[in-house]
C-alpha cells in the first residue's frame, strides 16, 4: 500500500499497462486495484492514465504483429503459449474485425493476443485504436470510477463481479453487432463465418 501510495506509482502503472499490452504476460490490475485503494481520489486518474497506457502498448504489439511478425512476432506469440490459439484469434478478426479488438481489451481475453493479431492481419489502425480504447476504458476507467465514487467498500464487489460484469457487457455489444450484420447480409450464400475462417493458417505457417 506504501508503494502503491508513491508518487512514482503512477509512472509504474503506465509502465505495466504498456508492456503488458504487447509482451509482458502478467495483468496490471492488481496494482490499479492497490493504488485505488492507496488513494480513492485519484482512483479515476488512475484509470484513464492505465488505458491510455494501455493502448499505447497496443500499438507497440500492433507494429510487431505488422511489421516483425517473422523476426519477434511469431516468437512472442510461441513464448507466451498463444501459438494454438492464433488461428482461432485470425479468425474472430476475419469475422469481427474492431469488435474483436474491443473484446479482447473488455474481457479476460488477452489483450496482447489481440494486438499483435491486429497487426499481423492488417487491420486499419484508426478503429484498431478506437476499439482499444473503448475495451480498455470500460475495464481501467469503470475500476477507476468506481472506486472515486464509493471508495474501499467497493472492492469486494470488482474482486468478484467486475470481470463478469464487464465480459457480458462486452459480448452483448458484439453480439447485437453480429446479430445486424447477419441480418443484413442474410441473402449470402455461404454460412456466416465459413470463408471468413479459410484466413486462419497455423502459426508456423504464417507469413511475415
Amino acid at each position: 500500500m506504501d508503494k502503491a501510495a508513491h508518487r512514482q506509482a503512477q509512472w509504474w502503472l503506465a509502465f505495466f499497462c504498456f508492456i503488458e499490452a504487447s509482451f509482458f504476460p502478467i495483468p496490471p490490475h492488481p496494482l490499479l486495484g492497490l493504488m485505488c485503494l492507496a488513494e480513492p481520489k485519484k482512483a479515476l486518474r488512475f484509470g484513464i492514465i492505465a488505458t491510455l497506457a494501455s493502448v499505447a502498448g497496443g500499438m507497440l504489439g500492433y507494429a510487431i504483429g505488422w511489421g516483425l511478425y517473422g523476426s519477434v512476432g511469431e516468437w512472442l506469440i510461441a513464448t507466451l503459449g498463444y501459438a494454438d490459439v492464433f488461428p482461432a484469434a485470425q479468425c474472430r478478426f476475419a469475422e469481427l474485425g474492431p469488435w474483436a479488438v474491443f473484446l479482447g481489451g473488455a474481457t479476460p481475453v488477452p489483450f496482447k493476443l489481440m494486438t499483435l493479431t491486429a497487426g499481423f492481419m492488417e487491420m486499419a489502425l484508426v478503429p484498431f485504436i478506437l476499439a482499444s480504447l473503448a475495451g480498455r476504458g470500460l475495464v481501467f476507467v469503470v475500476v477507476g470510477g468506481l472506486f472515486r465514487f464509493f471508495g474501499a467498500p467497493i472492492k469486494a464487489f470488482i474482486e468478484r463481479y467486475l470481470g463478469l460484469v464487464t465480459t457480458a457487457f462486452a459480448v452483448l455489444v458484439v453480439a447485437g453487432f453480429v446479430f445486424v450484420t447477419q441480418i443484413r447480409g442474410a441473402d449470402d450464400e455461404s454460412p456466416a463465418g465459413e470463408q471468413a475462417c479459410e484466413i486462419a493458417v497455423p502459426v508456423d505457417q504464417g507469413t511475415d
